[in-house]
């Protein structure tokens, strides 16, 4: 028994407690709201259960996965690589149709809780990513090795977007791969190239079959607001989202008091829009406890980034903290009204078991770098 607890007493001193802290203070805060969020829904007590039960694993996950040698994982680069395409591919059988259209999610009646296997593989897309790029570092602006980069984040957003339709899902993934390009080197030149080959093929997928008409009307809707003048059909969860942030001004209207939030008036304010049912009932000072606990995870990400002594270990931590950078500011955008409402979730706070053991998960191997040994560094 001393022993472990003299393990547990190592643990709390050697690794990152404090990232560890932030992602439960964010968990449990999320908690709260999604009661509040699902107070009059049918069975409302399902969904904090479900959370925080996926709270409790996932800090068991975040401890395994900082002791986990990722290392050794990153070089099962192939076994990762099926697992990425298997998973996301078992998609176009088992995948459910959600209220959106996406087919994102596993779900039956006999599952407690859905999966979303593109949620799940973030994880292990960056450090198969980071595995290919740290292989490249010696030549990672070479034409050959630029061409399978980019092969590589090519192949998966198609797989995402063939397989589910979410487009939100897969610009995460972009957004990650372009973190991690920066941070590994790659000269401007190839990012203005690319910037280039992405404004050649956007038009063609916007003009096939891949992204639907309503995903379109909620992108163009931010730049053209006469498609929607009343805001009764394609703008109505974003006004409705704004009139709740607005409502609650300084202090809120109380939490479980909020009117919107009570009502149902916003639409999946317990996902999507949980940010504006925080807002409404919490107020300005609600709102900014949310983005200062964030912004503290991300900045933890950045720090192990920059303090990390293994040259793959920063690219992956670089990765998610990308990863947490585009959710945050998409999802809280999308409730102001100022990015598209594309069904991306608050990193922490939104529902879903998944959801939440993955991040534990990423944060984890975040945290696993501080308590790693800096590699030997021979003398000659």
């Amino acid at each position: 028994m001393s022993r472990i607890w003299s393990s547990v007493k190592r643990y709390l001193k050697n690794g990152d407690t404090l990232l560890l802290s932030l992602c439960i203070a964010a968990s449990v805060f999320g908690i709260l709201i999604i009661a509040s969020a699902t107070k009059s829904m049918e069975d409302s007590s399902h969904f904090v259960v479900v959370q925080s039960a996926a709270l409790v694993i996932g800090v068991i996950v975040f401890v395994i996965f900082s002791l986990i040698d990722i290392d050794l994982l990153c070089d099962r680069w192939k076994l990762l690589l099926l697992f990425n395409t298997v998973f996301i591919a078992i998609l176009l059988i088992f995948g459910v149709e959600g209220d959106t259209g996406n087919r994102s999610w596993i779900s039956y009646s006999w599952m407690p809780i859905g999966i979303q296997p593109a949620e799940i593989v973030k994880l292990t897309f960056t450090l198969l990513m980071a595995r290919q790029m740290y292989a490249y570092r010696d030549r990672i602006n070479s034409p050959g090795n630029i061409v399978r980069l980019a092969g590589h984040i090519l192949m998966m957003l198609l797989l995402i977007l063939v397989c589910s339709k979410d487009a939100g899902m897969a610009l995460v993934y972009a957004v990650i791969f372009v973190f991690m390009a920066f941070a590994a080197g790659i000269s401007i030149p190839w990012f203005l190239a690319g910037a280039a080959a992405v404004a050649l093929v956007v038009p063609v997928l916007w003009n096939s079959s891949i992204i639907s008409e309503y995903q379109k009307d909620r992108i163009m809707i931010i730049f053209s607001p006469e498609i929607d003048p009343q805001n009764l059909d394609i703008g109505w969860h974003a006004a409705q989202s704004k009139l709740a942030i607005g409502s609650g001004r300084l202090t809120g209207q109380g939490l479980f008091h909020g009117n919107m939030t009570q009502s149902g008036g916003v639409f999946a304010m317990h996902t999507d829009f949980v940010f504006a049912g925080a807002c409404e009932e919490l107020g300005l000072i609600g709102g900014c406890a949310i983005i200062a606990l964030l912004t503290g995870i991300i900045v933890c990400c950045l720090v192990r980034a920059v303090k990390c002594k293994q040259a793959m270990g920063a690219l992956i931590c670089t990765g998610y903290a990308g990863m947490l950078i585009f959710q945050t500011f998409e999802n809280i955008g999308m409730c102001l009204g100022i990015t598209p409402v594309i069904g991306l979730t608050l990193p922490f706070f939104s529902y879903g078991g998944s959801s939440l053991v993955t991040l534990f998960a990423c944060m984890g191997i975040v945290s696993g770098f501080r308590l790693k040994p800096p590699p030997i560094v021979p003398r000659y």
